[in-house]
């Protein structure tokens, strides 16, 4: 077989490559299947007009204007390996030309969860701030050391979002045999109850858990949803456990909050990346933070490469793709996350 014959793949994975998202034998298989014609964001419109029409799939989620999708008469599908939907190309031409966009954000659902459950025992048991004492010859022994640590195992939980990764963490805090409400109003209350958890409105989310974790994308109608009003409503002493976005989270009145003792928190997102070396939040007592790497896990990436592959393989067959989540004609262009610039 000539490699003219091979189905052409468009490979634009910005800010990702596919040394990072592919092992070498997945590569290898990559280039062994499919014509690769690598590219950049900036570069793609100007593709040869051969190249444009005989693309079967995409690989990354380069702006696509109206014009560049009717070069692209091959087109399938496109994989999103940056993983937030960015309202970057004309979805309703898509799903009507029975063109698929699908990310693989499910491949950071697990390690991100882990990472959160990792944070809420921290805030329960004071570890870093032990060990930092412990550094400096100011431990406290026994007892003294817990004036304020607590139970995760049979505490009220609250989740707000309950896609991939509020699933995953649900499957973490199952073994804590916690209470968990969820508030997520994209979702009909019995898939709440099928995965063992309450349905609740966000008023019953915060006032009732001792731990909230906020796992629920930025979408038009919900940014910047939680402020000083849901802080207020929170447990005297809860934790805040931040792990999607920034965006849905009023940030000067998180810090407000911690700030004066009300709860404590923790957060791997940030309303700028990097931070500025003075921002407040850096030294706020009461905050742990981590930089934007719950996760940024080298296996996790490589899931993304595995992916891609099994759904071009059940396409290349005529059937559908099943491996990465498909976006949706309803809420794809509510999608506000801001995508990230650095892996």
């Amino acid at each position: 077989m000539s490699d003219n014959s091979l189905p052409l793949v468009i490979s634009a994975p910005e800010p990702r490559t596919l040394d990072l998202i592919f092992t070498p034998p997945s590569l290898a298989r990559l280039h062994a299947g499919y014509r690769i014609v690598e590219t950049t964001d900036r570069d793609i419109a100007a593709l040869p007009a051969d190249v444009l029409a005989a693309a079967r799939y995409i690989i990354g989620q380069p702006p696509i204007s109206g014009e560049l999708l009717d070069r692209m008469q091959s087109l399938r599908c496109v994989f999103n390996v940056e993983t937030n939907l960015i309202n970057n190309m004309p979805y309703e031409t898509l799903f009507e030309r029975g063109i698929h966009v699908v990310t693989t954000g499910a491949v950071f659902a697990e390690p991100v969860a882990e990472l959160g459950l990792a944070m809420a025992i921290n805030l329960a048991r004071g570890i870093v701030d032990a060990d930092l004492a412990f550094r400096e010859g100011e431990e406290l022994w026994g007892g003294d050391g817990n004036r304020t640590a607590r139970l995760i195992s049979g505490a009220d939980v609250g989740i707000i979002g309950f896609g991939d990764l509020g699933k995953a963490l649900n499957r973490l805090l199952s073994g804590f045999r916690t209470r968990t409400r969820v508030f997520d109003p994209w979702l009909p209350p019995s898939m709440l109850i099928e995965h063992g958890v309450e349905p609740a409105s966000l008023d019953e989310v915060l006032s009732e858990s001792d731990y909230v974790f906020v796992v629920a994308s930025v979408t038009s109608e919900n940014q910047g949803f939680l402020g000083a009003d849901a802080f207020a409503k929170m447990r005297e002493g809860a934790a805040f456990i931040l792990l999607s976005r920034a965006g849905v989270v009023d940030f000067e009145a998180l810090m407000d909050a911690v700030g004066t003792k009300h709860i404590i928190a923790a957060s791997d997102v940030f309303p700028e990346e990097p931070l500025s070396l003075d921002h407040p939040v850096r030294t706020l007592p009461g905050f742990l933070r981590s930089a934007h790497r719950a996760g940024a896990l080298d296996v996790a990436f490589k899931r993304m490469g595995d992916m891609v592959l099994e759904d071009m393989d059940l396409m290349d067959r005529g059937l559908p793709p099943l491996r990465c989540k498909r976006a949706e004609r309803e809420t794809v262009s509510r999608m506000r996350s801001k995508p990230v610039d650095r892996n």
